[in-house]
């Protein structure tokens, strides 16, 4: 068995080596979409066009302006004088926010009773919007919590001026957002390398007719089909080491945890992976149709994986389809060991169900190979 075993490996190894381009399709891809994504997605918003209509002309409101441009988060491409004016930009979509300081504003301040501000967002994009509110509302807050301290007395002030809120981020303390999309990323890229890899290498097997060739000698479907597994599942892990370097070393996110943990998920997830790739190939003739299943299948399991968007926040019966996909399991080990360093007792519902689903895929691959076979 080994022996026969050792020649499959040999075989897809030497198989892999004549492929000139194999390494590079394998490394600069992936290391192209790592940095993409870890420049290129965030949750942070800046540059916001804003347009601020200011009707008080008072020292208050110049100086509350410049606290909004101060921040960098948004750029005043317009001072109009009428609303008229106002609305126009955000029709017209040179401006996302729009601000209104009525007249009276300073008057407001000086007699600490609360001043009046319009805020106008562009809804299309509900994501920035939102986030741009929340600017908007710190940034006022700190204003006013300054203008109350300069108006009142000083034996007052120190105790109106204090937040009533305040902020204690654990984990990652800047809210560097990379530090949240890079470990995800280990898992989503690896999944989409290894499913692809492992599906179009078995379909092309069928294709060039040496499947047949293979079966009809003494090697065993078994032997067969782990020969073809091994390879794939080391591609997936030299990935993974891959993107965590990466990581680690280019965007500087810190790994807290325990090597040997993350290892051991990444074993079980590429185990799960390995057998939905050997799962599509039985139902593939082509490599064309291959394709087509490889991203029917990928593209929800990215979606409903949590990777960018919270799985509690999902419609019930889409909660219930994320039960079945490894990834969202994956996310949540390799988070919890970059940035917490937990132990195996807070994961381990983690891990069986990456064991679970890595088991059920390789055992319904198998039985479904072998009667593709027959």
């Amino acid at each position: 068995m080994f022996e026969r075993l050792r020649v499959m490996l040999m075989k897809e190894f030497l198989q892999l080596r004549r492929d000139r381009w194999a390494i590079f399709r394998l490394i600069v891809p992936m290391v192209a979409q790592v940095l993409v994504f870890g420049y290129a997605a965030t949750f942070t918003v800046n540059h916001v066009s804003t347009a601020i209509l200011d009707l008080d002309h008072s020292q208050a409101s110049r100086t509350l302006v410049s606290h909004f441009v101060a921040t960098g988060r948004f750029d005043v491409v317009d001072q109009p004088v009428t609303q008229r004016q106002i609305t126009q930009d955000l029709d017209n979509g040179r401006a996302t926010v729009a601000i209104v300081i009525h007249a009276g504003f300073a008057r407001y301040l000086n007699n600490g009773r609360t001043a009046p501000l319009q805020v106008s967002v562009d809804g299309t994009n509900s994501n920035t919007a939102l986030i741009a509110l929340g600017y908007i509302a710190q940034i006022v807050a700190q204003f006013q919590a300054e203008q109350q301290a300069a108006v009142w007395p000083a034996s007052t002030s120190a105790v109106h001026a204090r937040p009533l809120l305040q902020e204690r981020p654990w984990f990652n303390r800047g809210l560097d957002d990379r530090w949240f999309f890079i470990p995800g990323i280990i898992g989503t890229l690896t999944l989409i390398e290894v499913v692809s890899l492992t599906a179009f290498a078995v379909v092309r097997e069928r294709e060039v007719g040496t499947l047949e060739q293979i079966m009809v000698s003494p090697i065993r479907r078994s032997e067969f089909i782990l020969g073809k597994a091994v390879p794939f599942f080391a591609i997936g892990l030299g990935e993974v080491a891959l993107i965590t370097l990466l990581g680690v070393t280019w965007f500087h996110v810190p790994f807290v945890g325990n090597p040997l943990l993350m290892l051991l998920g990444a074993s079980l997830f590429l185990s799960a992976a390995v057998g939905l790739g050997l799962l599509l190939s039985t139902l593939a003739r082509t490599q064309q149709q291959a394709f087509a299943l490889n991203f029917f299948l990928i593209n929800p399991f990215f979606i409903l994986s949590g990777f960018a968007f919270p799985i509690a926040s999902m419609p019930r019966v889409l909660q219930w389809f994320t039960v079945i996909n490894p990834l969202r399991y994956f996310l949540v080990v390799t988070r919890a060991e970059f940035l917490k360093g937990v132990s195996i007792e807070a994961l381990w519902t983690q891990l069986l169900a990456l064991a679970l689903l890595a088991a059920a895929m390789l055992t319904l691959s198998t039985l479904r190979f072998s009667k593709s076979l027959d």
